[in-house]
């Protein structure tokens, strides 16, 4: 298997999380949240995607081990131990994704190639091209 470089997955938790902020952004509380069955699921799925990213980023030593807790809440949505507790989705969609943005801009990993890449995947999804358009700006900004 070929591996991917980090900068990668550092883009794909970016937009991750900005397709969780613009799926979440109409509602006040977990409970309405969970009721809205498209944006619970896709949300859902994002956060996976952010854990399997986080995995990889803990695997190569690019973050730290604190966010092993990501990869833990992956596993239990994946394998669904237990249900998935819609106030701890809630915490993470309006609290800690923030946190962990925040720590990601400041890794030293070059971003522009894969901002590139992602340009060209999502050439079509204007939201994703706005995101990655400011981050472009960002990444230039702390180089």
């Amino acid at each position: 298997m070929l591996e991917r470089d980090n900068s990668l997955y550092v883009v794909d938790i970016f937009i991750a999380c900005d397709k969780i902020s613009r799926y979440t952004k109409r509602f006040n509380n977990a409970q309405d949240f969970l009721y809205s069955e498209l944006e619970w699921d896709a949300t859902i799925r994002e956060l996976e995607i952010i854990g399997e990213a986080t995995n990889s980023l803990l695997k190569s030593n690019a973050v730290d081990a604190k966010y092993r807790r990501i990869v833990d809440f992956r596993n239990q949505i994946i394998h669904g131990y237990f249900g998935v507790d819609e106030n701890i989705v809630w915490d993470i969609v309006t609290k800690k994704l923030d946190l962990y943005l925040y720590d990601l801009r400041s890794l030293s990993i070059n971003l522009s190639d894969a901002i590139e890449l992602a340009k060209i995947e999502n050439s079509k999804n204007k939201n994703i091209l706005s995101l990655l358009n400011n981050l472009e700006k960002m990444s230039k900004e702390n180089n």
